[in-house]
């Protein structure tokens, strides 16, 4: 049985920064890091961002391994005993820990009836399957217009791709862009080129030989056919490993501002940590690149006997086309919006 100072259960951007948190505080201790994809770990937005525009595929990795830390991929954790402190993995294998970090970040939801070829986009091998099928195709639907069904309808348009979006709301990021900003995603989409269906709920995704058959729940007429089919439906926290032991989870693992859980031993970081913010004052989930890079630093250190309490409103960005914006905190279609557009919608 391996046995680790630190062990780090997660194999994403926040797993690699926890990982960089201890070792500006304790460059000894040995740590391990339990990773489910076959990769270690990576930035994830290239995927939907830069690679689709000629960035450097090898500049996506982190190189965590290059701190001392054993990194153990292909392994999902699937059984927490705090008594004992160990955790076991679904190959058998049993790691100890003096101290623990549960970086197990989320899940992508999932359309209720369609097959199982859907690309649900998220990690590296969801990146490498849809650059391959647009190698050889040029017909996609993208079901859901938030983060990711926004990028990549935008990088499959971008690469010559014909793109239909689906989306329920009445704009693009439409939940948490402000009503006119989310409208003139619309035609500013049009414009380029992509399909845009906003108030359409998908009912089903069928296969019909190569292609796929999308219905629109709100839409007339036949179901489109297409090539490749991506979803971006956001994710559900993977709190299994929390509940399983009896930590504390409100849509996430409880954590306190240093992202200590109720277990003195066990920190929880990034998408999957629910924490209470001091500036909003209410307890919240980010599930954000500059969260899982700030979180996971500050739960490393902690963790290494250095602890600070987070009081830091993370950004996050978005490019689509050739328009970016940049944003702190949480945003919502329902916050009070002042506008000052130099031109009207342009």
């Amino acid at each position: 049985m391996a046995h680790y100072r630190y062990l780090i259960v997660g194999g994403g951007m926040t797993a690699d920064a926890a990982a960089r948190g201890i070792r500006s505080v304790d460059d000894a201790g040995s740590v391990g890091l339990v990773a489910a994809e076959e990769y270690p770990p990576y930035d994830r937005p290239p995927l939907s961002k830069g690679l689709w525009t000629g960035g450097d595929e090898e500049r996506i990795w982190r190189g965590t391994a290059d701190l001392g830390v054993d990194v153990h991929t292909g392994r999902r954790g699937v059984r927490l005993d705090r008594e004992e402190r160990t955790l076991t993995d679904d190959r058998g294998t049993v790691f100890s820990y003096d101290r623990l970090l549960l970086a197990t970040g989320g899940s992508p939801r999932k359309l209720d009836d369609a097959v199982p070829q859907v690309n649900y986009f998220r990690t590296y091998d969801d990146f490498r399957r849809l650059r391959d099928a647009a190698a050889r195709s040029s017909r996609f639907a993208v079901v859901g217009g938030g983060f990711i069904g926004s990028e990549i309808a935008a990088a499959l348009r971008s690469n010559g791709k014909e793109v239909t979006v689906f989306f329920p709301e009445e704009g693009l990021c439409g939940r948490i862009l402000p009503r006119e900003l989310a409208r003139f995603l619309v035609g500013y989409y049009r414009d380029r080129g992509v399909d845009v269906r906003p108030e359409t709920l998908v009912s089903s995704v069928r296969r019909s030989g190569d292609e796929f058959l999308v219905s629109g729940k709100d839409e007339d007429g036949k179901p489109l056919r297409v090539d490749g089919v991506v979803a971006g439906l956001g994710i559900t926290p993977d709190t299994s490993l929390a509940e399983s032991t009896g930590l504390e989870v409100d849509d996430g693992i409880v954590v306190d501002a240093s992202f200590q859980t109720d277990d003195p031993r066990i920190w929880a970081a990034g998408d999957v940590a629910a924490f209470y913010s001091p500036i909003l004052d209410r307890r919240i989930r980010v599930e954000h690149e500059d969260h899982a890079n700030s979180s996971g630093m500050l739960a490393g250190r902690g963790m290494a006997g250095e602890p600070s309490s987070y009081a830091y409103l993370p950004l996050f960005y978005s490019d689509l086309f050739d328009v970016s914006y940049e944003a702190v905190g949480l945003l919502d279609a329902e916050m009070e919006t002042v506008e000052d557009w130099i031109e009207p919608h342009r």
